[in-house]
């Protein structure tokens, strides 16, 4: 879906709120509590989705594969250099 450009018109309501269309959110994986970021380019307001990284791990694609066993070495290792600083 990078680089592709689909547009959807929406209105701002009383209140300052953008609802997006259930096509944006299907497409994005998004739902009700998933964080965005706001950039303003110009007068350009973009949005960004902030993907829950646990959530990625567990649901995303995949593009390797690795163990528990592999993972769970490699955390143990990485946080015991975060606690010996």
């Amino acid at each position: 879906m990078e680089g592709s450009s689909i547009v959807f018109r929406v209105k701002l309501s009383s209140k300052g709120a953008v609802y997006l269309p259930r096509d944006v959110l299907r497409r994005l994986g998004l739902r009700e509590g998933c964080e965005l970021l706001l950039h303003l380019e110009g007068s350009r307001i973009v949005l960004t989705p902030v993907y829950d990284p646990l959530e990625l791990a567990l649901k995303g694609p995949k593009y390797a594969r690795v163990a528990f066993e592999e993972f769970e070495e490699w955390s143990e290792k990485w946080q015991q250099e975060q606690l010996e600083g």
